[in-house]
């Protein structure tokens, strides 16, 4: 955790003083009075509602906001929520994590920016993989993107 945090600190430093960073978050999505989501019994967010918004999750500034700071690992609940889903018609998914890109201003990171993850997800008889964008720092409703489905 401690290394990524310094990673985190120097890239942030790096942009700030090579390009211009705005101080007024561009994530349209951000609910802090979300509930906090329920674990089944497979320890897996418990998604109860699909989106009909296009853009949730496809697209940086509607990222999926599965907020980690109660947890050790920061990548848990993006795993959570990834686990929960399957491909439009149940398929079982595989997803990988490709990077981290789209800093934003956030009080809940002692630097006082985070980071998106961009998730690969792919499944049996999909040609093209989809991209989803998951925000571990800010909190909102969790819901399935448009395109998938909740695994049974």
């Amino acid at each position: 955790m401690k290394n990524s945090t310094f990673l985190l600190s120097i890239i942030f430093i790096l942009i700030i003083t090579t390009s211009c960073v705005s101080t007024k978050s561009t994530l349209k999505n951000v609910d802090d009075n979300a509930p906090s989501p329920k674990l089944t019994k497979e320890n897996t967010f418990l998604i109860t509602q699909y989106s009909n918004d296009k853009k949730y999750g496809y697209d940086p500034d509607y990222p999926i906001n599965v907020f980690y700071l109660n947890t050790k690992n920061e990548n848990l609940n993006a795993q959570r929520f990834l686990d929960a889903l399957a491909g439009p018609n149940g398929e079982k998914i595989s997803y990988t994590k490709l990077e981290s890109c789209c800093p934003f201003p956030t009080k809940r990171h002692e630097i006082g920016a985070g980071f998106l993850d961009v998730y690969e997800v792919m499944w049996l008889g999909k040609s093209n993989p989809i991209k989803l964008y998951i925000n571990i720092y800010e909190k909102g409703y969790l819901m399935v993107p448009i395109g998938l489905s909740i695994k049974k």
